[in-house]
């Protein structure tokens, strides 16, 4: 039997939750709190306890916001650990549409094949504010592969995918998120000069697709593709993950290429 090494990818992060605001719907407020809070805690969940000194609400009230959240199927409860998390349904909901099929839906078979073509984890991200974050997947079948998990989120100035997101951007967008955005260092490579990431961007608009090199995590080397919903709307990015070992420099205009016309296929999908 073959051991599979999951290696985790850094490069995502999450929000920290938001504070409770006064208001007129106090019980709206209080249960997106609930869901925010539990975005920071991805994979191990938080209990009713946990949940509700956090939120600074008594736990009856508190567990009553979670049983509407789970009818409503923002979250689940584990049976064995009594710990909630978050499902994908907010990842779901304002996605472009084709007709009445999500972008997911339309991109599936796509990352599929071009998982199979590169035997590397490949993943579909959008941009929420001014990070990224990921909305579907499928991993390598190596022994060795990147771990990640639907929900992540991820910066835009030390990967591909998020480079992309932000190259992409109309001129005048990009330079107001290029202003605001902390960059950073996640290794020696990481890119955190201002004008050093402008001119990277300029780059990566130009080629087609962006690229990183052990850039958010050392060992592991992503190539990336924008895809639009429409000419010059851009809705998402596609792209792969592998070991810097299996995928190194020399592949990325090979990769790129691929990452690309699946993007494409993708687009006419959603124009169909």
């Amino acid at each position: 039997m073959i051991n599979t090494e999951r290696v985790p990818y850094t490069a995502q992060r999450r929000l920290p939750p938001a504070k409770s605001l006064p208001g007129e719907a106090p019980a709206l407020d209080r249960g997106l709190a609930i869901l925010e809070l539990l975005d920071t805690a991805p994979s191990r969940g938080l209990n009713l306890t946990e949940i509700s000194k956090a939120i600074g609400s008594p736990k009856n009230s508190t567990s009553r916001l979670v049983q509407t959240l789970i009818a409503r199927g923002y979250l689940v409860r584990e049976d064995d650990t009594q710990r909630f998390r978050l499902t994908s349904k907010l990842l779901r909901l304002g996605q472009p549409r084709s007709s009445d099929v999500s972008l997911v839906e339309c991109a599936l078979d796509t990352l599929r094949e071009l998982r199979d073509a590169t035997g590397e984890t490949v993943q579909l991200g959008i941009p929420i504010g001014d990070e990224g974050v990921i909305i579907e997947k499928f991993e390598s079948t190596q022994a060795m592969r990147i771990g990640v998990d639907i929900g992540l989120r991820f910066p835009l100035h030390n990967n591909a995918p998020g480079k992309v997101l932000l190259a992409f951007l109309a001129t005048r967008e990009r330079e107001r998120t290029l202003q605001r955005l902390e960059l950073e260092r996640s290794t020696e490579r990481t890119i955190t000069d201002r004008d050093s990431l402008r001119k990277e961007c300029e780059r990566v608009a130009q080629q087609g697709y962006g690229t990183d090199y052990g850039e958010a995590d050392e060992g592991i080397h992503c190539v990336a593709a924008p895809v639009f919903s429409r000419p010059g709307e851009l809705c998402a990015t596609i792209w792969v993950s592998a070991p810097s070992r299996r995928m190194p420099k020399a592949r990325f205009v090979e990769v790129g290429g691929a990452v690309m016309r699946a993007a494409r296929a993708i687009e006419r999908k959603l124009t169909a």
